[in-house]
């Protein structure tokens, strides 16, 4: 009989916290106790999960150890992960992080499970596993595969991302502003999550402002790519925040070593994991943040040649920020890690 574990989701009333306990009752996985996590204020409160209620219980620095968890992800925040995840490890839990408090440590493995799956065997040294940023994790899926076909040289990014990026109480403020808007109040509405009206705007900053006068998540972009595909990519990314609510949307201009062609771009990408090519102009076929809402798979279309260069190629990509981006990610990790468990 194949082992079954106690998993904790830390901040699980949160946006990515329901959509990884969603994740985990469509795939089944070996789940033998699930403990939801979250602080003091939301502590009793329930979480539905398999058609039934779950109590969430207060994150303390001994609950890990009390209730005898095997995995913990972490989804609360880049503060909570610093004060409780050294108790899940030291309670005998891998931790799988989705802030960004870990990534950069260069004793913690950054995986997105379809790139570099051989680096949860890193796991060990700390005890903890990083979760990319939800705009590296799509963007490096794509690419894996075509570095590997071409030798990558270059990377042009602009972003296109949801207001879920920031978390329920940024997706509340789109939503109070285009009520506001038709109320005709628009003006009087107030701006908390972001630093401009979001609502019928686009803002060219996510994060704050760094010295060489790029966003903090523009150099994560940047420094994750690196560490995730094991190799220094030139990367410049313009991250862009836009009044969507789900789905972070990326146009990617790609320099190779060598010529390349569209058509067989398609075929590489079909053939990868998690990739769904949905590219017909002339039919207005190609990804959108409507259409990839709840979806698992990273949609690409738009791919060109570049009119005057042959080692470019041009794209955009469309994927659920939480869950590609954060949860879906996660538990993919979580089940290579278990398989992985399953081979020692």
């Amino acid at each position: 009989m194949s082992r079954k574990y106690n998993v904790a989701v830390v901040g699980a009333n949160g946006a990515v916290g329901e959509e990884i306990l969603t994740i985990l009752q469509e795939i089944d996985f070996p789940l033998n106790k699930l403990v939801p996590l979250a602080s003091e204020r939301s502590a009793g409160n329930t979480v539905l999960f398999n058609g039934r209620e779950v109590v969430i219980k207060e994150l303390t620095n001994d609950v890990f150890k009390d209730e005898e968890i095997d995995i913990a992800l972490f989804s609360a925040g880049g503060s909570v992960s610093a004060e409780f995840a050294p108790d899940a490890v030291k309670a005998g839990a891998v931790v799988i992080d989705n802030t960004s408090h870990f990534r950069m440590d260069a004793n913690v493995p950054l995986v997105v499970p379809e790139v570099n799956p051989e680096d949860i065997a890193k796991w060990k040294d700390t005890g903890i596993i990083a979760n990319p940023n939800c705009s590296t994790i799509q963007m490096v899926q794509v690419l894996k595969p075509l570095d590997e076909a071409y030798n990558l040289l270059r990377v042009d990014a602009s972003t296109y991302q949801a207001t879920s990026g920031g978390g329920k109480v940024a997706m509340e403020e789109l939503v109070t502003q285009m009520q506001d808007f038709f109320a005709f109040k628009l003006s009087d509405s107030k701006h908390k999550a972001f630093p401009h009206q979001i609502a019928l705007n686009v803002i060219p900053q996510i994060d704050v402002f760094m010295e060489n006068g790029y966003t903090k998540e523009e150099m994560k972009m940047v420094n994750e790519t690196t560490k995730i595909m094991h190799k220094k990519i030139p990367l410049s990314a313009t991250c862009v925040r836009v009044p969507t609510l789900r789905g972070h949307a990326e146009s990617l201009t790609l320099t190779f070593a060598c010529d390349v062609d569209a058509d067989e771009v398609r075929e590489i990408l079909s053939k990868a994991p998690n990739i769904v090519i949905l590219d017909n102009p002339a039919e207005s076929l190609y990804p959108m943040p409507a259409t990839c809402v709840d979806m698992n798979e990273t949609f690409v279309g738009r791919i060109r040649n570049d009119n005057f260069a042959k080692n470019m190629i041009h794209m955009f990509i469309v994927a659920d920020n939480l869950r590609v981006g954060a949860a879906t990610n996660a538990v993919r990790i979580a089940q290579k890690w278990v398989e992985m468990e399953g081979e020692e």
